[in-house]
């Protein structure tokens, strides 16, 4: 692997990572603020106030320049280090650009108390790191190859993300690599990231062996009482794996066993959860854990927020699709005859807690439902996970662990970042609905329960894919890409036919609606999507072209 320079705000993260990644990948660290220290015998204040910005930017292209001659290195380099245009381009050229992306408010907190940062001695600092990053994102973006997004994740989790797009990267520039890097995750090793939040953030677990330690969910519950909620298919296999735990560190523990099924998330399933909550006089510090796939969690987040007004839950999921999709971001809700999850509430867990190993018992229809949700990843925000998904499919179809390892992480990645950035889907979260407005149509035109979820995503999105193109935003070879990746991963890609008039009906019932107008999440060009509303004989011509 050649060089690693990381980018990045002062306060992203890059001097903790970069020693860490160099001592992963046997490589030497450097940090271009430290050297620049030791070839002038001076701290970097302090020539600032001498010398000035000036002379400082002047030395730091210098040492730029020494550097990227080198070889083998893991590079951190100073905030603006990126503002003179000749080291933007030797680091391009030289090797492997990183650009650490952090929060404004995660600077903050973890410079608050750092004199060694000239440029954040004024009066209102958050204002000033507003300015730099406006000033310096444009060019960070334009020089980056990466984009990792830091976050508050575990710094070891963060290193082997890293280390895993390296070596994605790599492998497509290498002309006889056909697997586009199998990741280098350990199949044990468990990975913690962070839903960044403010007050609501949380921690997610991943891993084949996170239920494994018998004090994880009880850490997460405050009061005596714990409710799971689960349904007649995981209740046998994993109920008593989590109640034992619990009852171990002094909980009382109700279970409610729902019956299984897309058509049993409805008002009285709900019902169930408060009947069996009332019952036992449950009370506001109750905590109530949903143990199944995206049904039970949805159930399970709407009972927490409605209880008493609001009260603590955790999600277990136990099935592909929502380990990388439904337990995270905490939209939660029921069905209704005339539309999907058209009632339901906005409510975040405490943890997500998505222990890998129970893939192993899901049926392999339930897989590809899953593998539905990791296309979208890919689709809608980063191309070359999308390529990694078309190099490795039949691995994570045939569930290999590191395979699935990394598509787990990396789709709970994508999400956790976008739900940072707009939680009660605003704006940028409604592209995570990608080829749903299609597939809500089918489910509730089919009937809740015919298909799966994921399958009529995986329908759905190869009908928006079929809409952008039509509308000139993608060329016919990424339509036939995006429907050849579905139908590899399992997933129907040819539409039931239920009638024009059906169809049109169908979307116009859709939370993305606006002014009477059907919204669509379309691709722009492939890796990017867009929010917009379709001409209606676009919209017609899509349809005739995909149905059955």
């Amino acid at each position: 692997m050649g060089n690693v320079f990381l980018v990045g705000l002062m306060g992203a993260g890059k001097t903790t990572i970069g020693r860490m990644l160099a001592r992963k990948l046997g490589m030497r660290f450097v940090d271009s603020d430290h050297e620049i220290e030791a070839r002038t015998g001076a701290t970097i204040p302090w020539i600032f106030e001498i010398e000035g910005e000036g002379s400082f930017r002047r030395r730091e292209a210098e040492v730029i320049r020494d550097l990227c001659g080198q070889e083998g290195i893991v590079l951190a380099t100073g905030g603006g280090a990126i503002l003179n245009p000749d080291s933007r381009a030797l680091l391009q050229q030289r090797g492997t650009v990183v650009y650490l992306r952090a929060s404004i408010g995660s600077i903050l907190a973890r410079t608050s108390h750092d004199k060694n940062r000239p440029l954040l001695q004024t009066a209102d600092p958050r204002a000033k790191l507003e300015e730099l990053l406006a000033q310096r994102e444009p060019l960070y973006l334009e020089m980056a190859h990466l984009v990792v997004d830091t976050g508050r994740p575990n710094v070891q989790s963060m290193v082997q993300i890293i280390i895993n797009q390296l070596d994605a990267r790599a492998c497509q520039a290498a002309p006889n690599c056909t697997t586009h890097a199998q990741p280098s995750m350990n199949e044990q090793t468990n990975i913690l990231l962070h839903v960044e939040l403010g007050e609501r953030s949380y921690p997610i677990s991943i891993g084949p062996a996170v239920l494994d330690d018998p004090d994880l969910l009880a850490r997460h519950v405050n009061g005596r009482k714990v409710a799971i909620v689960t349904n007649t298919t995981v209740a046998p296999l994993y109920l008593e794996r989590i109640r034992a735990p619990l009852v171990a560190a002094g909980k009382e523990v109700i279970a409610v066993v729902l019956e299984d099924g897309e058509e049993h998330k409805d008002w009285a399933s709900l019902m169930q959860i408060f009947d069996a909550l009332l019952a036992n006089k449950c009370d506001r510090k109750t905590t109530l854990v949903a143990l199944g796939g995206g049904v039970i969690g949805d159930l399970t987040g709407f009972a927490a927020a409605s209880y008493m007004r609001g009260v603590d839950f955790i999600q277990v999921p136990t099935t592909l699709l929502s380990q990388v999709d439904s337990s995270v971001g905490g939209k939660t809700g029921i069905n209704h005859p005339l539309g999907k999850n058209m009632i339901g509430a906005f409510y975040q867990p405490k943890v997500v807690v998505a222990d890998t190993s129970t893939l192993e018992t899901l049926p392999q229809r339930e897989l590809a439902a899953g593998l539905a949700e990791v296309i979208k990843h890919g689709a809608i925000i980063d191309s070359a996970f999308f390529d990694w998904i078309e190099a490795n499919i039949e691995k994570l179809v045939a569930r290999d662990r590191a395979a699935l390892a990394y598509a787990i992480a990396r789709s709970c990645e994508i999400k956790a970042d976008i739900v940072r950035q707009d939680e009660r889907e605003g704006g940028l979260r409604a592209i995570l609905n990608f080829g749903h407005t299609f597939g809500h149509a089918i489910e509730a035109g089919m009937g809740y329960g015919h298909w799966l979820h994921g399958e009529a995503v995986g329908c759905g999105m190869v009908m928006a894919a079929e809409l952008s193109q039509r509308l000139g935003f993608i060329d016919a070879d990424t339509v036939d890409r995006l429907r050849s990746l579905v139908a590899a991963a399992g997933l129907p890609v040819k539409a039931p036919d239920l009638g024009t008039a059906r169809w049109l009906e169908l979307m116009e019932v859709d939370k993305k609606n606006e002014g009477g107008a059907i919204k669509f999440i379309l691709l722009k060009p492939l890796g990017t999507a867009l929010v917009t509303s379709a001409p209606q004989e676009a919209l017609l011509d899509t349809i005739a072209a995909c149905v059955e």
